[in-house]
Protein backbone atom coordinates (compact mmCIF):
# COMPACT_ATOMS: atom_id res chain seq x y z
CA UNK A 1 0.00 0.00 0.00
CA UNK A 2 1.43 3.84 -0.87
CA UNK A 3 0.07 6.42 1.09
CA UNK A 4 -2.28 8.59 -0.67
CA UNK A 5 -1.54 11.74 1.53
CA UNK A 6 1.06 12.36 3.71
CA UNK A 7 1.41 11.09 7.52
CA UNK A 8 0.34 14.00 10.53
CA UNK A 9 0.42 12.57 13.47
CA UNK A 10 -1.36 15.48 15.12
CA UNK A 11 -4.01 14.75 12.06
CA UNK A 12 -4.43 11.07 12.23
CA UNK A 13 -5.13 11.28 16.32
CA UNK A 14 -7.66 13.67 15.66
CA UNK A 15 -9.51 11.99 13.48
CA UNK A 16 -8.75 8.70 15.48
CA UNK A 17 -10.54 10.66 18.33
CA UNK A 18 -13.65 11.56 16.83
CA UNK A 19 -13.97 7.71 15.02
CA UNK A 20 -13.66 6.02 18.54
CA UNK A 21 -16.17 8.41 20.45
CA UNK A 22 -19.23 5.26 19.95
CA UNK A 23 -16.70 2.38 21.51
CA UNK A 24 -16.15 2.21 25.24
CA UNK A 25 -13.04 3.99 26.46
CA UNK A 26 -10.09 2.04 27.21
CA UNK A 27 -10.44 0.37 30.71
CA UNK A 28 -7.59 1.88 32.91
CA UNK A 29 -9.14 5.64 31.55
CA UNK A 30 -13.09 4.31 31.88
CA UNK A 31 -12.00 3.83 35.71
CA UNK A 32 -10.08 6.95 36.62
CA UNK A 33 -12.78 8.71 35.14
CA UNK A 34 -15.12 6.83 37.53
CA UNK A 35 -13.23 8.09 40.70
CA UNK A 36 -10.64 5.10 40.74
CA UNK A 37 -7.75 7.17 39.66
CA UNK A 38 -5.26 7.01 42.65
CA UNK A 39 -1.81 5.30 41.77
CA UNK A 40 -2.54 2.49 43.92
CA UNK A 41 -5.97 2.03 41.98
CA UNK A 42 -4.64 2.31 38.38
CA UNK A 43 -1.69 -0.23 39.34
CA UNK A 44 -4.06 -3.55 40.56
CA UNK A 45 -6.34 -2.41 37.91
CA UNK A 46 -3.61 -2.86 35.33
CA UNK A 47 -3.01 -6.12 36.89
CA UNK A 48 -5.90 -7.06 36.58
CA UNK A 49 -6.45 -6.06 33.33
CA UNK A 50 -3.62 -8.32 31.84
CA UNK A 51 -4.75 -10.91 29.16
CA UNK A 52 -8.30 -9.82 30.80
CA UNK A 53 -10.68 -8.23 27.81
CA UNK A 54 -12.05 -4.78 28.93
CA UNK A 55 -15.66 -5.59 29.96
CA UNK A 56 -14.10 -8.19 32.40
CA UNK A 57 -11.54 -6.32 33.89
CA UNK A 58 -13.47 -3.36 35.18
CA UNK A 59 -16.32 -4.77 36.89
CA UNK A 60 -13.69 -6.74 38.12
CA UNK A 61 -11.59 -3.97 39.38
CA UNK A 62 -15.03 -2.24 40.91
CA UNK A 63 -15.65 -5.67 42.73
CA UNK A 64 -12.00 -5.72 44.31
CA UNK A 65 -12.22 -1.72 44.93
CA UNK A 66 -15.54 -2.22 47.17
CA UNK A 67 -13.86 -4.26 49.63
CA UNK A 68 -10.49 -2.25 49.67
CA UNK A 69 -9.45 1.02 47.83
CA UNK A 70 -5.74 1.37 49.35
CA UNK A 71 -2.80 -0.36 50.61
CA UNK A 72 -3.64 -0.37 54.22
CA UNK A 73 -7.60 -1.81 53.39
CA UNK A 74 -6.48 -4.27 50.76
CA UNK A 75 -3.18 -5.74 53.26
CA UNK A 76 -5.85 -6.89 55.49
CA UNK A 77 -7.83 -8.81 53.08
CA UNK A 78 -6.24 -12.87 52.32
CA UNK A 79 -5.33 -14.06 49.09
CA UNK A 80 -8.48 -15.97 49.53
CA UNK A 81 -10.67 -12.72 49.71
CA UNK A 82 -8.82 -10.99 46.66
CA UNK A 83 -9.59 -13.90 44.75
CA UNK A 84 -12.88 -14.53 45.06
CA UNK A 85 -12.98 -10.48 44.06
CA UNK A 86 -11.34 -10.84 40.84
CA UNK A 87 -11.87 -14.42 40.00
CA UNK A 88 -13.53 -14.08 36.86
CA UNK A 89 -10.18 -12.22 35.26
CA UNK A 90 -7.76 -13.82 33.86
CA UNK A 91 -4.75 -15.92 36.19
CA UNK A 92 -7.09 -15.25 38.97
CA UNK A 93 -5.25 -17.12 41.90
CA UNK A 94 -1.57 -15.56 40.92
CA UNK A 95 -3.28 -11.55 40.64
CA UNK A 96 -4.62 -12.55 43.84
CA UNK A 97 -0.86 -12.92 45.71
CA UNK A 98 0.34 -10.63 43.98
CA UNK A 99 -1.64 -7.50 44.31
CA UNK A 100 -1.71 -8.73 48.06
CA UNK A 101 1.89 -8.98 48.41
CA UNK A 102 2.17 -5.34 46.28
CA UNK A 103 -0.31 -4.21 48.85
CA UNK A 104 1.69 -5.06 51.90
CA UNK A 105 4.75 -3.87 50.69
CA UNK A 106 3.66 -0.42 49.97
CA UNK A 107 2.69 -0.66 53.45
CA UNK A 108 5.60 -1.59 55.07
CA UNK A 109 8.43 -0.17 53.11
CA UNK A 110 6.69 2.90 52.09
CA UNK A 111 3.97 3.48 54.87
CA UNK A 112 1.23 3.39 52.38
CA UNK A 113 2.17 6.01 50.00
CA UNK A 114 2.78 4.23 47.00
CA UNK A 115 5.43 6.19 45.14
CA UNK A 116 5.44 8.12 41.69
CA UNK A 117 8.49 6.19 40.55
CA UNK A 118 8.84 3.52 37.51
CA UNK A 119 11.93 1.79 39.18
CA UNK A 120 9.41 1.43 42.33
CA UNK A 121 6.36 0.06 40.34
CA UNK A 122 8.58 -2.38 38.26
CA UNK A 123 10.30 -3.39 41.10
CA UNK A 124 6.89 -4.85 42.47
CA UNK A 125 6.41 -8.88 41.19
CA UNK A 126 4.32 -9.13 38.27
CA UNK A 127 4.90 -5.52 37.15
CA UNK A 128 6.53 -4.59 33.86
CA UNK A 129 6.85 -1.33 31.86
CA UNK A 130 3.39 -1.58 30.61
CA UNK A 131 1.77 -1.68 33.84
CA UNK A 132 4.20 0.89 35.41
CA UNK A 133 3.17 3.71 32.64
CA UNK A 134 0.01 3.35 31.89
CA UNK A 135 -0.47 3.92 36.09
CA UNK A 136 1.79 6.56 36.27
CA UNK A 137 0.08 8.24 32.80
CA UNK A 138 -3.15 8.10 33.84
CA UNK A 139 -2.75 8.20 37.80
CA UNK A 140 -0.16 11.07 38.02
CA UNK A 141 -0.50 12.82 34.07
CA UNK A 142 3.62 11.93 33.96
CA UNK A 143 4.91 11.50 30.15
CA UNK A 144 5.34 7.70 29.79
CA UNK A 145 4.15 5.58 27.00
CA UNK A 146 2.54 2.57 27.67
CA UNK A 147 3.12 0.13 24.46
CA UNK A 148 0.12 -2.54 24.66
CA UNK A 149 -0.51 -4.54 21.57
CA UNK A 150 -2.80 -2.20 19.93
CA UNK A 151 -0.28 0.56 20.56
CA UNK A 152 2.95 -1.59 18.98
CA UNK A 153 0.44 -3.36 16.36
CA UNK A 154 -1.36 0.09 15.03
CA UNK A 155 1.72 2.15 14.66
CA UNK A 156 3.72 -0.48 13.06
CA UNK A 157 0.83 -0.71 10.62
CA UNK A 158 1.22 3.08 10.18
CA UNK A 159 4.57 2.89 9.19
CA UNK A 160 5.20 5.51 11.48
CA UNK A 161 7.61 3.34 14.02
CA UNK A 162 9.37 -0.08 12.27
CA UNK A 163 9.87 -2.17 15.37
CA UNK A 164 9.62 -5.89 16.02
CA UNK A 165 8.73 -5.67 19.81
CA UNK A 166 6.47 -4.08 22.19
CA UNK A 167 10.09 -2.59 23.39
CA UNK A 168 11.58 -1.45 20.20
CA UNK A 169 7.91 0.21 19.48
CA UNK A 170 8.42 2.18 22.95
CA UNK A 171 11.58 3.08 22.46
CA UNK A 172 10.86 4.48 18.64
CA UNK A 173 7.92 5.90 19.97
CA UNK A 174 9.84 7.99 22.72
CA UNK A 175 12.09 9.23 19.76
CA UNK A 176 9.62 10.99 17.49
CA UNK A 177 5.89 10.91 19.01
CA UNK A 178 5.57 14.39 20.37
CA UNK A 179 5.38 14.50 24.28
CA UNK A 180 1.62 15.53 24.55
CA UNK A 181 0.29 12.58 23.04
CA UNK A 182 2.52 10.02 25.28
CA UNK A 183 -0.23 9.13 27.89
CA UNK A 184 -3.43 9.78 25.31
CA UNK A 185 -2.10 7.46 22.64
CA UNK A 186 -3.16 4.62 24.91
CA UNK A 187 -6.75 5.46 25.54
CA UNK A 188 -6.75 6.32 21.75
CA UNK A 189 -5.32 3.02 20.14
CA UNK A 190 -6.40 0.42 22.12
CA UNK A 191 -10.41 1.25 21.19
CA UNK A 192 -9.45 2.03 17.46
CA UNK A 193 -7.37 -1.47 17.51
CA UNK A 194 -10.18 -3.47 18.84
CA UNK A 195 -12.97 -1.91 16.68
CA UNK A 196 -11.67 -0.78 13.90
CA UNK A 197 -7.42 -1.27 12.67
CA UNK A 198 -8.60 -5.12 14.11
CA UNK A 199 -5.55 -7.72 14.25
CA UNK A 200 -7.03 -9.26 12.05
CA UNK A 201 -9.56 -8.13 8.92
CA UNK A 202 -9.15 -4.24 10.03
CA UNK A 203 -11.84 -2.01 8.54
CA UNK A 204 -9.18 -0.01 6.57
CA UNK A 205 -12.23 1.12 4.12
CA UNK A 206 -13.56 2.73 7.01
CA UNK A 207 -10.85 4.04 8.27
CA UNK A 208 -10.21 7.62 8.64
CA UNK A 209 -6.43 7.19 9.16
CA UNK A 210 -6.24 4.77 5.44
CA UNK A 211 -5.14 7.38 3.14
CA UNK A 212 -2.06 8.12 5.67
CA UNK A 213 -1.59 4.16 6.80
CA UNK A 214 1.31 2.24 4.86
CA UNK A 215 -1.50 -1.17 5.73
CA UNK A 216 2.54 -3.04 6.75
CA UNK A 217 1.25 -6.38 7.30
CA UNK A 218 -2.29 -6.33 6.19
CA UNK A 219 -3.85 -9.05 4.08
CA UNK A 220 -7.11 -9.23 4.22
CA UNK A 221 -9.46 -6.35 4.72
CA UNK A 222 -13.07 -6.45 6.31
CA UNK A 223 -15.99 -5.16 4.11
Amino acid sequence: MVRTQPFDIDRVLTQIRAAIAPFPKAAMFQLAEEGFGSLFEQLISCIISIRTYDEVSVPVSHRLFKRARTPEAMAQLSAAEIFDCIRDSTFADRKAEQILTIAQQVVSEYGGHLPADPEVLTSFHGVGPKCAHLALGVACHLPYISVDVHVHRVTNRWGYVQARTPEKTLAALQKQLPQEYWVEINSLLVPFGKHICRGTRPRCQTCPVEPMCDQVGVTGIAG
